[in-house]
């Protein structure tokens, strides 16, 4: 048994915060369910306090996770019977006063007194939420389940925001990797080397060419070391300059596709993200071309953004949707079959979401593949590179010393 913190609301619609012992949160939730209470949030309980919608003081915005966040706690205390105004009410409450959150809650609360739909309050927030969130809202608003949608969305972007980490998670390891040895390069060529050159120097003979090269290496590293940064700054503008431009931005994102393993990996997120999103939208009642037009919003690549423009054109002429994603080429076969599958039988919205988590699962494999590979280059090339250093510098020796084999 294990210490859980809650926040719940009692009977008398007042928000309550403590400490349950259960097995683990589903089993606290049912047990403040049998007293009366409507929970908002269960978390194990750690020595600082529990505010579960907290940004902290110094968090000037509010990421993916916060909306996140926010979408599931509201959609909890609607679908536990609350008016809406009653539950964003209580957010605010459970945010911490003068936070972001906290601001934009209250600024919603009050455009909701004043008469307008969810929707429009939260489109007043500009930059806050995306197109596909407020469509998804306005969505539920005129369905007459706003709580059942927001719950999807809330694990719509949940599911997107794994995806992220996932990504993010697995290039640490050979970022890391990367540096350290370019870091190791550097020591070397920079310290190591520099203290046979005055040796070799003394010894007035002709040095072995690999050995010439480390040198002039390792003099160039020492008396302009500060070109290095010159460098990085210039390409790191170059690419910033390159991808502003939508021209060179596709060209570049054509070339990232066509890349082994890493066009695979992108490839793969792209389709899952693309496929969960129409899912969603079409499965709460939007259009599909509003939801292919909205679906295009969501996409990094400019070469797939294109491929759903052209789609988009090919629907308004009467295509299918698989149809019209297949004529490009782009698009995973499998992937296409299995929306066509949904086309046909009627079940379009469920095959959309088995896409992205089909494209969930290769995307995961495709990673661990690109890793297996890259970890051992980069280990491999370091340990050449060093090896190639090392003896380069006894070769000099050797030839310092007349040894011969």
């Amino acid at each position: 048994m294990a210490l859980y913190a809650f926040k719940a609301i009692n009977n008398a619609g007042e928000t309550e915060e403590g400490v349950r012992e259960g097995a683990d949160e589903q089993a606290v939730v049912q047990l403040l369910q049998a007293e009366g209470y409507i929970p908002v949030h269960v978390k194990p309980a750690t020595g600082r306090s529990f505010l579960g919608l907290s940004l902290g003081p110094k968090l000037t915005r509010l990421g993916q996770k916060d909306i996140a966040l926010f979408t599931r706690e509201l959609a909890t205390l609607l679908e536990s019977g609350l008016p809406l105004d009653r539950s964003l009410s209580v957010l605010m409450e459970l945010a911490e006063d003068k936070t972001v959150l906290n601001k934009l809650i209250s600024r919603v609360l009050e455009k909701v007194k004043s008469g307008s739909s969810l929707a429009d309050a939260l489109d007043k927030q500009t930059g806050v939420f995306s197109r596909f969130y407020l469509n998804m809202v306005r969505a539920g608003e005129a369905g007459g389940s706003l709580g059942e949608v927001l719950s999807r969305l809330a694990e719509y972007l949940e599911r997107s925001k794994e995806l992220k980490d996932t990504v993010s998670t697995a290039l640490i390891y050979p970022s890391i990797l990367l540096l350290m040895s370019l870091a190791s390069l550097f020591v070397m060529l920079t310290f190591v080397v520099p203290q046979f050159n005055e040796m070799f120097e003394s010894a007035g003979k002709a040095l072995p060419v690999s050995t010439q090269i480390v040198i002039a290496l390792a003099n160039g590293l020492q008396n302009y070391w500060w070109l290095l940064f010159l460098l990085v700054f210039g390409i790191t503008a170059f690419m910033r300059r390159q991808l502003s431009q939508a021209q060179s931005k596709k060209r570049w994102d054509k070339r990232l596709l066509a890349f082994p393993l890493a066009g695979n990996v992108i490839l793969n997120k792209e389709i899952a993200n693309i496929t969960r999103t129409l899912g969603t939208l079409l499965g709460n009642g939007v259009s599909i071309l509003s939801s292919l037009a909205i679906a295009r919003e969501t996409v990094d690549n400019l070469v797939l953004v294109e491929a759903l423009q052209d789609a988009e054109e090919q629907l308004k002429r009467g295509k299918n949707m698989s149809d019209a994603l297949m004529e490009k080429g782009i698009f995973p076969k499998m992937a296409m079959q299995m929306i066509k599958m949904g086309e046909e039988t009627g079940r379009l919205e469920e095959m959309l979401m088995r896409v992205a988590e089909m494209y969930d699962k290769q995307l995961k494999v495709a990673i661990q593949r690109m890793l297996a590979l890259l970890e051992p280059v980069l280990i491999i090339t370091l340990g050449l590179m060093i090896a190639g250093i090392i003896v380069s510098i006894l070769l000099a020796i050797l030839s310092v010393n007349d040894l011969a084999f």
